[in-house]
């Protein structure tokens, strides 16, 4: 697995012992600020992962976890990438 360059986050990750903890593995960050104001414009990155989420939800499987095993859970995730991959391609050309 590759080491992130930058973690982003929200204001629930403001935190002196993530931010140590990341300074120690030299990964910067881009973690919102807790009493500042709104408007950082990290919202356009959080946007990408949250519609990400809202595409796996539509998988009941994958939107509440059954599954004990890491490995068929991730068997899921697989295919629900796939899924979703092969459903913008075949919304987006109509050739199909």
């Amino acid at each position: 697995m590759r080491k992130p360059r930058e973690v982003i986050g929200d204001r629930a990750y403001d935190s002196d012992p993530h931010r140590v903890k990341l300074s120690r593995r030299a990964i910067g960050t881009r973690l919102a600020r807790r009493n500042t104001a709104h408007g950082s414009g990290l919202g356009i990155f959080r946007y990408v992962v949250e519609q990400t989420q809202a595409l796996f939800h539509q998988f009941r499987r994958l939107r509440t976890r059954f599954d004990k095993r890491d490995d068929i859970h991730e068997a899921f995730m697989d295919i629900g990438c796939s899924m979703i991959c092969w459903r913008r391609l075949h919304s987006s050309s109509g050739h199909f």
